[in-house]
């Protein structure tokens, strides 16, 4: 897998010295009011998309293979636009706070949703991820006692001086070895994101930025008229709750060790919605009813099933698919569960799952 961005000859900047815990406390912290850019992405997770999957992967089912170019526009926390440009073809998905719209030219096709008057449409939601920060934020909120975080150097992303946060699990359930966040010097936003499996020397992920502006982009970046003749499709965005969650655990944003809140009780499990089992690393996201239909559908993970060993326990019978980063654990009774973690650890997670 190649570098991302301009390689510049400078490649370790002189930046004033500065602790683990308070690049961290600014990081957590950081807010910029805009910005916008080209981001260039290279995976190799070693599975298709699925869907579902908890911290450090919700972000990433767009990136999990191959190399990918966008152009990305950012303004507030309601106003979002990804333009990506594949085969000759582009694809964009972009909200203005009110409505969010999903084209595809190479189907021409667009998709509108609009958003009820009482809630507003979230970028996280509406468009898919290539938000350095956003990426970042599912791994610093996966940082529990057990990582070991440290300022491993500087370095140039983009044209802008960084530092290089480096987080390193130890827990020895994940497949994660490293993850590094190039954070710019001025802003505190991360500019790129390298994920190290904990085995093999080439990153399993790396999305940064080749070129940044933090100036607020104009409204006008985040509406969408769709061009002559392409098919428009209506949908009206519906009230939804947030994944039920087993043992949740959230972060204090000044230190790296994570303050234990009092858990909630889990609830049963809905058909549309990620159950999360376990916590920081060692998480596993489990779907199951109407999230796991279309994957009967995907003529890739039936060749991979065909080809996976049977496993089974108190939670029942199934297959397992594994990678060098992901981990999937497809049961027969239509649950899957998935997570950067070892297929044991799946198992673990199986058994302690609601029904």
């Amino acid at each position: 897998m190649g570098t991302l961005g301009p390689v510049v000859a400078d490649a370790s900047p002189k930046l004033p010295g500065i602790t683990a815990q308070d690049l961290l406390a600014k990081v957590q912290t950081a807010k910029v009011d805009g910005l916008s850019g080209t981001v260039r992405s290279d995976a190799d997770l070693g599975l298709p998309a699925i869907p579902g999957m908890a911290p450090g992967t919700q972000q990433l089912t767009d990136l999990l293979s191959g190399e990918h170019t966008a152009r990305v526009a950012y303004a507030g926390p309601d106003k979002a636009r990804v333009s990506i440009i594949y085969n000759q073809a582009e694809r964009v998905w972009t909200t203005d706070g009110t409505s969010a719209w999903a084209y595809d030219s190479s189907k021409r096709e667009a998709v509108k949703l609009t958003v009820p008057e009482h809630k507003t449409a979230k970028p996280e939601k509406a468009v898919p991820s290539y938000d350095p920060q956003a990426v970042a934020k599912q791994f610093l909120d996966a940082i529990d006692p057990t990582t070991k975080v440290d300022v491993s150097g500087t370095e140039k992303v983009a044209g802008r001086d960084a530092y290089k946060l480096r987080l390193v699990p130890k827990s020895d359930r994940t497949t994660v070895g490293s993850v590094t966040l190039a954070i710019d010097s001025k802003t505190w936003v991360p500019l790129d994101v390298t994920v190290m499996p904990r085995t093999g020397n080439d990153p399993a992920l790396e999305l940064g930025f080749s070129s940044v502006s933090f100036d607020v982009p104009a409204a006008s970046t985040f509406t969408f008229t769709p061009p002559k003749g392409v098919k428009v499709t209506d949908k009206k965005v519906p009230s939804t709750a947030g994944p039920k969650r087993v043992a949740p655990k959230q972060t204090e944003p000044k230190q790296i060790e994570p303050k234990q809140i009092e858990p909630k009780k889990p609830g049963a499990p809905t058909d549309d919605k990620p159950t999360v089992i376990g916590e920081g690393w060692d998480s596993v996201a489990m779907i199951r009813g109407a999230q796991t239909s279309g994957l009967t559908g995907n003529g890739m993970l039936a060749q991979l099933l065909a080809k996976a060993p049977t496993v089974q326990g108190t939670w029942g019978k199934g297959k397992v698919v594994t990678s060098k980063m992901v981990s999937a654990l497809i049961t027969d009774d239509g649950r899957v569960f998935v997570g950067l973690v070892t297929p044991d650890t799946l198992q673990a997670a199986a058994a302690k799952a609601p029904r």
